[in-house]
């Protein structure tokens, strides 16, 4: 279950950069796991989202299932760049005006630029973050990237058993879970075929955090591009599933939208910039406006009252 990326790869580039980039060969290089456990000869998610954004962190495996990808979905890493724009946004929004000091990602990916604990503790060094994912490359990554960082740690699980995830040690030793904490699910969510289960699983996770938590998702919309780039995942025995915005919307139900809730991806914006990004204060690069308004994508924030 992956949304990030890689580590430490520079600011991702332009569109036209990452369409040189995918049409370049491959040098033929003998590839090696970097730990045992970890099976490169199949794609894992958190992989193929790495070469989008034109990190080092993947295999064969995994690029030539993105190329396949790109194939039926080609504004596939700009909508990778779009994600990293509304996590890095949302987090320095949460621990800036929210006031939020403890972060639960799950799916987080490989590491890359612009961390959520880079994000969180340059404005405060004291801020807490657990990441979880269930690619143990992950965790091999992180364990290189955090060993100077006590205030950051990175679980192997997977989202789909919620309620383990919840019970872990590490986790509710990391976080004060009587203090607001905020659940990331970006791009992650459409991981889990069954949409009964996966509003369980936001369910189990968001009535485990006390009044004053917030939630923020990224999710794809049920549309042709990505019913068939879903296909493709499906067949080399990866989830996907696309929902539409009615379903998507349930994931928010019970609790209180902030900003403008959950809209395209594209009108998205942080609740104290209602006039939106420009380039200028944006780490990330968007590419062609054109194309950004296509993305088939929901992102939002919503704060959990009691």
């Amino acid at each position: 279950m992956s949304q990030s990326d890689t580590g430490n790869v520079g600011s991702p580039g332009s569109l036209a950069e990452d369409e040189q980039r995918s049409s370049a060969p491959a040098e033929q290089v003998e590839e090696r796991p970097p730990a045992p456990e970890i099976d490169i000869s199949k794609p894992h998610v958190a992989r193929i989202y790495d070469y989008f954004l034109g990190g080092k962190n993947n295999y064969a495996a995994d690029r030539e299932m993105a190329e396949q990808v790109l194939k039926v979905f080609p504004e596939a890493p700009i909508g990778a760049r779009i994600n990293r724009r509304f996590l890095i946004e949302t987090v320095r929004w949460l621990v800036q005006e929210a006031g939020i000091r403890q972060f639960l990602d799950i799916g987080s990916g490989l590491p890359t630029q612009q961390n959520v604990h880079e994000v969180a503790q340059a404005i405060d060094k004291d801020a807490r973050v657990v990441y979880i994912d269930n690619d143990p490359l992950v965790r091999v990554h992180a364990d290189v990237l955090l060993a100077t960082n006590p205030n950051t740690i990175v679980l192997e699980g997977d989202l789909r058993d919620p309620q383990a995830l919840l019970n872990r040690p590490e986790l509710r030793e990391h976080l004060d879970f009587s203090q607001p904490i905020a659940l990331l699910l970006v791009a992650v969510l459409h991981f889990i075929e069954d949409t009964q289960q996966a509003y369980d699983i936001v369910k189990t996770l968001c009535d485990a955090l006390p009044s004053g938590s917030y939630l923020a998702i990224v999710h794809t919309l049920k549309e042709e591009t990505m019913d068939q780039a879903s296909a493709i995942y499906r067949r080399a025995s990866l989830s996907g599933h696309p929902r539409t915005e009615e379903e998507i919307r349930g994931f928010f139900a019970g609790l209180t939208p902030v900003g403008r809730g959950l809209v395209r991806m594209a009108d998205w914006t942080p609740p104290d910039r209602p006039n939106g990004l420009t380039e200028g204060n944006n780490v990330v690069s968007l590419g062609n406006s054109d194309v950004l308004r296509k993305l088939p994508g929901m992102c939002g924030i919503a704060r959990i009252d009691r």
